[in-house]
């Protein structure tokens, strides 16, 4: 086969290179960079057996846009999904939303007995031990490495991936209804994850996902309840409880009582979750010194999730005394959704910090610290996230850090 791979930045590469050593020949583009001029050239004029283009194209692109009605088009979700036959690791669960996938993820990991593969957007460990093994992008192609590991391993593989999944595992779980726009504003991210998981043995999805005729299908919202610290879940005629102290957190209602459901699904108890220590920048709480941090800095930061870092913060610090640190880490973020400066704004002026350190450049529409055209007054500016943190610990005695930054970690 004679065979296109669009976009060698998130994946083609590892897409490409999989489907020439399985025999076929293969032309990689960078659609994004243009670091590819011959192999770009050459597509224009050559005829392909299989055109394999990431979700996040723009339709309209030349490349993708002009192809003959003769030569098939795939995603790289699907090509992934092809070069996984014969080669996957049980069992394989998939999960993809907007938020919540990391802390499912690591909370379903912390039930499954024996070894497996933990592949997240923190960073790919073999379990149990959360070993490092290599940290890449969550875009579909990371999950070839990941599954052959797993099986070597013998074990199960659990991989977040972005906008959609492969469907070629055992379970699918979608963890969050939440939506935007993509691919030059054409798609809809919810929908084409709804489109992604039909070829999916089995699926579970979050509160508020839309109804769809998936043959075997759990609605969370029909099987679990939580009540303070407590998770109820009712599965085939099974009932099972575990407490949590990470429930008194709203944002973790959702993620563990997925991972709680999961494991129900895939035949194993949930109340191990008891123990679970949540995740670094999710909602997790740590000490310096005197001063509490609340980091909530991850790939799933918006503005919902800020605000109620902010609120748990100032519980559990017992005042109202706030620095936030917001912002998106340059070159984060920048193919799915980001955390655009209007929701920065909102946040900040919902939940009236004391000091805000801004992680990124803000001059866009929030003006130079301090500046009087700006909605609210900007302290500091950072380039990163440790930066940020540094600045946000020297300026602050009392009260509490909330970290809030969109960032890949």
């Amino acid at each position: 086969m004679r065979i296109l791979v669009l976009d060698t930045i998130h994946g083609g590469c590892e897409i490409g290179t999989a489907f020439a050593r399985a025999g076929s020949t293969v032309d990689m583009v960078d659609v994004y960079r243009d670091t590819t001029p011959e192999a770009a050239e050459r597509a224009t004029s050559c005829t392909y057996d299989l055109v394999v283009a990431p979700v996040h194209l723009d339709p309209a692109h030349p490349l993708l846009a002009g192809r003959s009605a003769s030569e098939p088009v795939i995603s790289h979700h699907e090509a992934v999904r092809q070069l996984l036959l014969g080669h996957v690791p049980r069992p394989m669960i998939e999960i993809t939303g907007a938020q919540g996938k990391t802390t499912t993820a690591y909370a379903l990991a912390h039930l499954l007995p024996g070894p497996g593969v933990l592949h997240t957007s923190t960073g790919t460990y073999t379990m149990p031990g959360r070993r490092p093994l290599f940290k890449k992008s969550i875009t579909p192609a990371s999950v070839l490495a990941a599954a052959e590991k797993a099986e070597s391993l013998n074990g199960w593989l659990i991989a977040e991936e972005s906008l959609g999944v492969t469907g070629a595992g055992d379970l699918t779980i979608i963890t969050s209804p939440s939506d935007y726009r993509f691919a030059a504003g054409k798609k809809s991210a919810l929908a084409e994850k709804i489109a992604s998981v039909q070829k999916s043995r089995r699926l579970l999805t979050a509160p508020g996902i839309p109804a769809m005729a998936h043959t075997d299908a759990v609605r969370l919202d029909d099987v679990a309840s939580v009540s303070g610290t407590i998770c109820t879940i009712a599965l085939d005629g099974r009932v099972t409880v575990f407490t949590s102290p990470l429930l008194a957190m709203p944002g973790y209602h959702v993620p563990l009582a997925l991972a709680g459901t999961a494991a129900m699904m895939l035949g194993h108890d949930p109340a191990p979750l008891s123990t679970f220590p949540g995740v670094a920048g999710r909602m997790s709480v740590r000490k310096h010194k005197n001063i509490l941090v609340i980091d909530n800095a991850n790939s799933g930061t918006n503005a919902e999730t800020t605000v109620e870092a902010a609120r748990y913060a100032r519980v559990c610090a017992g005042s109202p005394g706030i620095t936030l640190v917001i912002g998106t880490v340059k070159g984060d973020g920048a193919v799915c959704e980001g955390f655009p400066h209007d929701q920065i704004v909102a946040a900040v002026q919902k939940i009236r910090p004391r000091t805000v350190i801004w992680v990124g450049d803000p001059l866009e529409s929030c003006g130079k610290p301090g500046s009087s055209s700006a909605p609210f007054t900007i302290d500091a500016v950072c380039p990163t996230l440790d930066e940020a943190e540094r600045c946000a610990i020297d300026r602050t005695k009392t009260g509490a850090i909330v970290l809030a930054v969109k960032t890949w970690r």
